[in-house]
């Protein structure tokens, strides 16, 4: 009696490049981010000196502003290309992504007012980005809800809010400019200067929504095959994009909180990584977490290090390699439309 084989996916083979890829990526990321500026480090140096214990200046160099920098970017690398996975999971739209829809944008305005109106309270700032971002999602949703949730409109709406609170921070810049300079590198978005307490900030929020993201994927499967199918199935369409959205707001939030506006990395990460695993999220989640936390590394440390000793804030970094990539996902799709 002979035993029937599966045939093996075809696209088995790139989805285990797009993982081991992301892997080796973030790892050479790190390895390069923590070695070089202004005092330049051999991997084995570096790995001396940070076992051999505190007391030196070059621990100090590593350990507390090179380490806890790298790792807030990783994590919020993590908690981007998940949070535009996501987004572009529920609207069936590679050019969605939580600044698009204006998730980034409510998550910006309830941060800088915190920022500027209650310098004391800066503590807050994670929860006050999480509670504007949810504020959007709640607009969006209001305005989008029609019998329901349409993609399309959904996008409108969050384009519409993400005016409305651009012209909100705006207002705020405006009416408290003698206090705004703390917030200027924070709007172009980076890293420097970021601590050990900013990792603890973001951990919590990026291994809570890993957890809840990674648990949503077989519902992010079934949103795919279209609504009709997902309620087949038994999925409970509206109050699973509900959780979805409150989901990515939290980690938009997070990450808007500690880095600032950084921009087009839900946008790229997550289209890049699904020319190799395709639409199932089984794949494109992990990998898109591997590969946006590289991302984020590997663009910081070039931003450090290329016009040395001048740092260029990561986010303005970003925005030049993520523009023109949003202009050829637009003109792909415009050719399709004809």
């Amino acid at each position: 009696m002979e035993l029937a084989v599966t045939p093996a996916h075809p696209r088995t083979r790139k989805r285990f490049w797009a993982l081991a890829g992301g892997l080796l990526f973030l790892g050479a990321a790190l390895l390069f981010s923590i070695c070089q500026g202004a005092a330049v480090f051999s991997p084995l140096s570096a790995w001396q000196i940070l076992s051999g214990g505190a007391g030196q200046e070059n621990f100090t160099i590593l350990y507390h502003i090179r380490l806890p920098r790298l790792i807030t970017g990783a994590l919020t690398g993590v908690n981007l290309a998940l949070a535009g996975c996501i987004l572009q999971g529920i609207l069936r739209n590679p050019l969605a992504d939580p600044g698009i829809i204006g998730v980034s944008a409510g998550a910006g305005l309830a941060a800088m007012a915190v920022m500027i109106l209650l310098p004391n309270l800066a503590s807050l700032v994670p929860m006050a980005a999480f509670s504007g971002a949810l504020a959007a999602v709640a607009l969006v949703f209001f305005l989008s809800w029609e019998n329901g949730i349409h993609p399309l409109r959904m996008v409108l709406a969050g384009v519409a809010v993400a005016a409305f609170f651009g012209g909100a921070m705006t207002a705020l810049m405006v009416f408290y400019s003698d206090r705004v300079q703390g917030t200027v590198n924070w709007m172009a978005g980076g890293f420097a200067a970021r601590t050990w307490s900013h990792v603890y900030m973001v951990l919590p929020y990026t291994l809570l929504g890993l957890a809840g993201t990674f648990a949503g994927s077989c519902w992010l499967n079934a949103l795919q095959m279209g609504e009709d199918t997902a309620r087949s199935l038994g999925v409970r369409v509206e109050r699973v994009r509900l959780y979805l959205l409150v989901l990515a707001a939290l980690l938009a939030a997070s990450a808007v909180s500690v880095a600032g506006m950084l921009g087009f990395v839900g946008l790229v990460v997550p289209h890049m990584v699904r020319l190799l695993t395709g639409a199932d999220f089984d794949y494109l989640l992990p990998a898109s977490a591997l590969w946006g936390a590289a991302l984020v590394v590997g663009a910081d440390a070039a931003a450090r290090v290329a016009f040395a000793p001048i740092e260029i804030p990561v986010g303005v970094f970003m925005s030049f390699l993520g523009a023109p990539f949003f202009l050829y996902l637009l003109r792909q799709g415009m050719q399709r439309g004809h």
